[in-house]
């Protein structure tokens, strides 16, 4: 039986090995992920069940120390113990995403999600602020309904400005690294760019569904956001870059919102 042949022939005579002609040569993927869809699913189970489960605990802290005279099943309802509930759930799931990221050991976490902070990053806060003026613009022409199920955060200053804050740190955050950190890397592995770039941003339009009483106009307008942050993330191969878009975005809303109730001390005006 003959002997490989040395590998220090090739090294000593400047020549590789050449591929064989008869095998198709394979490209490696541009996005290989050490986690697969299942697991992208997996998280997305765990963030419901942890949501609930934060609810379900933050209801029962706030009625026994704030709220003793109110029923649970209102209490559920109040933005802060909701937004509370989400945070907690926010932390979990993060958890598990760093183990996940982390479990081939040969990358760290930030690199495995395609961190990547962007050299120019002024632009990218900039292009997040354009971007909310151009979709305002374009809500003020669509059919949007008077009232939403997330106006109920607007109701006291104190709710204002929890869910202005929540929206321009940890929501924005966990949305990027869920959508655009560890789905859309999954599905540019199995579907290619387009479709992926069109799922991810139809997912994140999805989740927020409920926020806007599954009123077509709104969710087109956040499935445009979706579809924005989604091309550039394609686009720069960065995590950051789409994070710093988003929450310009959310922030510049919150601003045009705080300036229209004269700081948040006349949310009235914003159903006029």
């Amino acid at each position: 039986m003959s002997s490989p042949p040395n590998p220090t022939f090739y090294l000593a005579s400047g020549t590789s090995p050449q591929p064989d002609p008869l095998l198709p040569i394979r490209p490696l993927p541009e996005e290989d992920p050490p986690w697969t869809g299942w697991e992208v699913l997996g998280l997305a189970i765990l963030t419901i069940l942890s949501i609930i489960v934060f609810l379900f605990a933050s209801t029962l802290v706030s009625q026994h120390l704030l709220f003793p005279r109110q029923p649970a099943s209102d209490v559920a309802k109040f933005p802060l113990v909701t937004v509370t509930a989400q945070m907690l759930a926010y932390f979990v799931v993060f958890a598990f995403m760093v183990v996940l990221a982390k479990r081939s050991g040969a990358v760290s976490f930030l690199a495995a999600i395609r961190w990547n902070w962007p050299t120019a990053w002024p632009l990218y806060l900039a292009g997040g602020a354009v971007l909310a003026f151009v979709l305002q613009g374009l809500a003020h022409v669509l059919p949007m309904p008077k009232e939403l199920p997330i106006d109920r955060f607007f109701q006291t200053p104190l709710e204002a400005w929890a869910l202005s804050l929540f929206g321009i740190t940890l929501a924005p955050l966990f949305e990027e690294l869920f959508f655009r950190g560890f789905l859309y890397p999954v599905l540019v592995r199995r579907l290619g760019p387009l479709p992926a770039i069109i799922l991810t941003a139809a997912g994140f339009g999805l989740i927020h569904a409920p926020q806007l009483a599954q009123a077509w106009a709104p969710v087109l307008v956040v499935f445009l956001v979706g579809l924005v942050l989604t091309i550039t993330r394609a686009a720069t191969k960065s995590v950051a870059s789409g994070l710093l878009i988003h929450m310009a975005y959310n922030g510049t809303i919150s601003v045009l919102l705080f300036l229209a109730s004269d700081g948040f001390r006349h949310l009235e005006r914003l159903n006029q």
